[in-house]
C-alpha cells in the first residue's frame, strides 16, 4: 500500500487558521458507509443522527502550553513529555544548537541538555520549574501559519477538557456545545495527543511507517456503556485508537486501564468497537486519512474529501467535520 495512494489536492485557503465565532456553526460532511450517499449539513444536524443504544465516546484531555523560547529568543522547545517535573522531553530547533552539555533558559530557569535519544529528543534537566504561564505558548500545528494567540487559550480546547497533557487537541471534539453534548448519551476516553501527530509519514510503503506513542485512559464507566450500546460513536480519531487498542490487546468486553498505545489503523484493519466516527478532515498522506479509509473504505472517503474540496469545506484542526455512519 502507497503513502501517495492517500494523496489529494488542497486549495492552501481552505485550511482554517482561526475557528469559526460558533463552535457549532462548523459545516457536518455525511457519508453513508451502507449505501455510499454523501449529504452537506451542519453540525448542529448532529442530532438528527442519534438513533436509540448509540453512546458518543470522547476525548476529554486538554491541551497544555507545550511550546516555548529561550529568553534570547535562538532555541525553540516543544515539550513532548516528563520523566519528573524538572525534565522535560522536547522537540529542540534547531537541535545543533542543543548538543549534550549545552544549556538554555527560558526566563529565571536554566535547563540543561542531559541525554538525546535515538529519535532525536532532548532530555532537559531545568534548575527551578519553569514559569508555564509567563513562557509556554499552544503549540498550534504548523499549517496555521501564525503564533498562538490568548483567544486559542479557549477555543483550542473542548468544552470538556479535564485532564491536562496534550500538545494538541482532539479536533474533533472542539464543534460541541455544552447544549448539544447534554443531549447525547457520552462518557469519555483521555488519549494524550502527542507531538507525532504533526509527523509526516516519510515512507512510500505504508506499512513501514512506525507509529508515535500516546498514553491514555479507559475509565470503568466508559468501558461498561460502551458494551451496553447498541452503537459506539467515536468522536475523533484519538477515541478510536484508545478503543481499538484495548479491543485489539484483549477482545470484549473492554477492560478498563491505562496504558500507551502505538496502534497503527489503516485500510484492512478490522474495527471491533467503532460504530460510527466523527472526525475532522485530515493531511494528505497522513496516518489519519489512513485511519478514516480503514472504517469507510478509501474509495468513498477520496470521494467525500473531492467533493468536501469542491464545497469549499474548511479543513483541518480549526475546519468542518465529517460524521460516518
Amino acid at each position: 500500500m502507497r503513502t501517495v495512494d492517500f494523496d489529494y489536492p488542497l486549495p492552501e485557503e481552505l485550511i482554517a487558521s482561526r475557528p469559526l465565532p460558533d463552535r457549532a456553526a462548523s459545516r457536518m460532511l455525511v457519508v453513508h458507509r451502507d449505501s455510499g450517499r454523501i449529504e452537506h449539513r451542519s453540525f448542529a444536524d448532529i442530532l438528527d443522527y442519534v438513533r436509540p443504544g448509540d453512546h458518543f465516546v470522547l476525548n476529554d484531555t486538554k491541551v497544555i502550553p507545550a511550546r516555548y523560547f529561550s529568553n534570547d529568543g535562538s532555541i525553540e522547545l516543544v515539550r513532548a513529555g516528563l520523566s519528573h517535573e524538572l525534565v522535560w522531553k522536547c522537540l529542540v530547533r534547531p537541535g545543533k544548537k542543543m548538543k549534550l552539555g549545552r544549556s538554555v533558559q527560558v526566563g529565571a530557569a536554566t535547563g540543561l541538555v542531559e541525554d538525546i535519544d535515538e529519535e532525536g529528543y532532548r532530555y532537559i534537566r531545568w534548575d527551578r520549574p519553569v514559569d508555564e504561564e509567563t513562557y509556554g505558548r499552544l503549540a498550534l500545528p504548523h499549517y496555521m501559519n501564525r503564533e498562538s494567540d490568548p483567544a486559542d487559550r479557549e477555543r483550542y480546547q473542548t468544552v470538556y477538557a479535564a485532564h491536562e497533557g496534550a500538545i494538541a487537541a482532539p479536533t474533533a471534539g472542539l464543534h460541541f456545545t455544552p447544549e448539544i453534548l447534554a443531549r447525547v448519551p457520552h462518557s469519555f476516553v483521555t488519549l494524550h495527543v502527542g507531538v507525532g501527530t504533526f509527523r509526516p509519514v516519510k515512507v512510500e510503503q505504508v506499512e513501514q511507517h512506525h507509529m508515535h506513542t500516546e498514553a491514555f485512559t479507559l475509565p470503568p464507566e466508559t468501558a461498561a456503556a460502551v458494551e451496553a450500546a447498541k452503537r459506539v460513536v467515536a468522536v475523533g480519531t484519538t477515541s478510536v485508537r484508545v478503543l481499538e487498542t484495548l479491543a485489539a490487546r484483549y477482545g470484549r468486553p473492554l477492560r478498563p486501564g491505562s496504558g500507551e498505545t502505538d496502534i497503527f489503523i489503516y485500510p484492512g484493519f478490522e474495527y471491533k468497537v467503532t460504530g460510527a466516527l466523527l472526525t475532522n478532515f485530515h493531511l494528505p498522506q497522513s496516518t489519519l486519512i489512513m485511519l478514516v479509509c480503514a472504517f469507510a473504505g478509501k474509495e468513498l472517503i477520496m470521494e467525500a474529501y473531492r467533493q468536501a474540496v469542491e464545497q469549499r469545506y474548511r479543513f483541518f484542526s480549526y475546519g468542518d467535520c465529517m460524521l460516518i455512519l
